[in-house]
């Protein structure tokens, strides 16, 4: 498999993380995982249909799709054949550039765009990057981010921040916190401070330290033992921290 990313031009990095592609390659079929970020993708398929959704989801040559926020790892199957590109959004963004329901609505799921919305296929395949950022550059709909402080201080505290602490401190309650975030992101501030934690965890798990154990990692990144981030691990990735 061959994956790669491409960062968006200047006026898009406030609302865009990056483009990838994806390619599949010969001798290469297999299940590819992808653990939750809190953020919201949109894909195109550029080769054969491709499983995703651990095989409850076809993704058919042409169409773009939009992958909600996800709550746990999803699986993909990528073939010789596979070809697909993307856009990660960074969280809270989707709204301004389309108009579509709640995000609560689309999390954990994978779904069809209507054809208002979808890349043009002769653009993507010419010149797929360059396309992106003017179809991004020209639906702006407006450069105010919904709850981009607060997100702020989400990754200022790595996912540690209670949300009681967090609604006093932007100056509203925790319903009408959680009304905002199932809105403009598809989950609670609590699943998208977990996901933030447990990504902070996955990155110490990933570096290297000799000096730094499995407990260590966990008191530095908010768990109360071994034991619990081991279960958040499994439960974001669907493997041990051994397997990671």
């Amino acid at each position: 498999m061959n994956y790669y990313k491409v960062n968006p031009c200047k006026e898009l990095t406030p609302f865009i993380h990056f483009y990838w592609e994806l390619k599949g390659k010969e001798q290469g079929k297999q299940w590819e995982r992808v653990f939750p970020d809190g953020c919201t993708g949109i894909i195109m398929n550029l080769g054969d249909t491709c499983l995703t959704d651990n095989g409850f989801v076809s993704m058919e040559f042409g169409k773009t799709y939009i992958v909600g926020a996800m709550t746990s790892f999803k699986d993909s199957y990528i073939d010789t054949d596979t070809h697909l590109i993307g856009v990660c959004l960074k969280p809270a963004t989707f709204v301004n550039f389309y108009n579509y329901a709640s995000q609560n609505e689309l999390s954990n799921t994978t779904v069809e765009f209507e054809k208002i919305n979808s890349f043009n296929i002769d653009k993507t395949l010419n010149n797929p990057f360059t396309y992106f950022d003017t179809f991004y550059s020209q639906r702006i709909k407006n450069k105010t981010i919904p709850l981009q402080s607060v997100i702020r201080d989400i990754h200022l505290s790595k996912g540690q921040i209670s949300i009681d602490v967090l609604s006093k401190q932007h100056y509203t309650t925790v319903r009408q916190l959680q009304r905002n975030f199932k809105k403009f992101i598809g989950l609670s501030p609590k699943e998208y401070s977990n996901i933030i934690r447990f990504q902070n965890a996955l990155n110490l798990i990933k570096t290297p330290n000799k000096n730094k154990s499995l407990l260590d990692i966990a008191f530095e990144c908010g768990y109360y033992d071994h034991s619990h981030l081991t279960n958040e691990i499994k439960r974001n990735t669907g493997l041990t921290p051994s397997e990671l």
